[in-house]
Formats: C-alpha cells, structure tokens, sequence
C-alpha cells in the first residue's frame, strides 16, 4: 500500500506539505502520488464526517436489506451497480448471509426515503424483497465517537 494512502487512511487530511513533512517527502513527490492514487481509481474522494446531531438539516437515513435474484451472466453486479446510480443511495454493498444487498439511502423524510423504496427500489426487475430500518441515532461513523458519556468507565456497570 502507499505510503501516502496509509497516511491518509490512519489520521486527519493534511496538506500536501505536512504530509511531505510526515513521511519524508517533498510536497511535489506528495502530489503526484495524490494524483496517480485518484487517476488509477484507488482515491475517490475527500469527504468530512459530520456529527448529524449538530447539524441543522432535516434529514433522514436508512439501512435496507434487499434480496436479489442474480442475472443470467451478471450475477449481482449489474443489479447493484443499477441500484447504485440512485442519487437516493449513498452506499451499497454485496453482503453474505439473509440477504444479497445492504442499500444505506438518504431522503429529506421518513416518507421521501418510503417512496423512495417502493417506487423505484422495490419496482427495479430482479429485486425480490427489501427490509427498511430507519436509523434513529449515529453512535459512531466511521472511526469517530459522535456522542461522549459523562462516565469516562468503558465498563458496564455491576449490580449485586
């Protein structure tokens, strides 16, 4: 793995320069792995991890389980990569188990995210079932604590 994408993936964005700084780089040697990182596909994209509680938008986020029925030569990809150009879907992963797909989509409100799912998930031919749980609460996202106890103790309590 790069350097320069190990950098990244264990801490904070940085700029080119303190990364240089980091692992003994130059700042040109930095961009151009930057670079060759987002031209080869491995490096998507920068996106900042929000605490939803203290954001003020009006938003709703759902988990979905969707059960599939693979494609004669397409297997499951041609259904997920169809499910995944939804504007509605932020995520989608090919899952083992009582399901085929795990669909994370996003709405303005309970009822945008439902008809979102009855209207054009549910309607896409070769989808067999779907499950929708509304998440209620972030915890933590991706790495980081969103909610800090007054209890510093990771210990559950005991009671006699």
């Amino acid at each position: 793995m790069s350097s320069v994408l190990q950098l990244l993936l264990e801490g904070e964005r940085l700029d080119n320069a303190q990364m240089g700084h980091v692992l003994g780089l130059s700042e040109s040697e930095i961009e151009s792995e930057l670079k060759r990182l987002e031209a080869d596909g491995v490096l998507l994209g920068w996106r900042p991890i929000f605490n939803p509680d203290r954001v003020q938008e009006n938003s709703v986020r759902a988990v979905i389980e969707v059960k599939i029925s693979p494609e004669r030569d397409g297997g499951f990809d041609r259904l997920a990569a169809r499910i995944g150009r939804f504007d509605a879907v932020e995520s989608c992963y090919l899952m083992s188990g009582g399901y085929d797909l795990l669909v994370i989509v996003s709405g303005k409100d309970l009822r945008d995210v439902a008809s979102f799912v009855s209207e054009r998930l549910a309607s896409v031919g070769g989808v067999l079932s779907t499950a929708t749980h509304f998440m209620l609460r972030a915890y933590k996202e991706q790495g980081h604590l969103l909610h800090q106890s007054s209890d510093s103790s990771d210990k559950p309590a005991v009671s006699a």
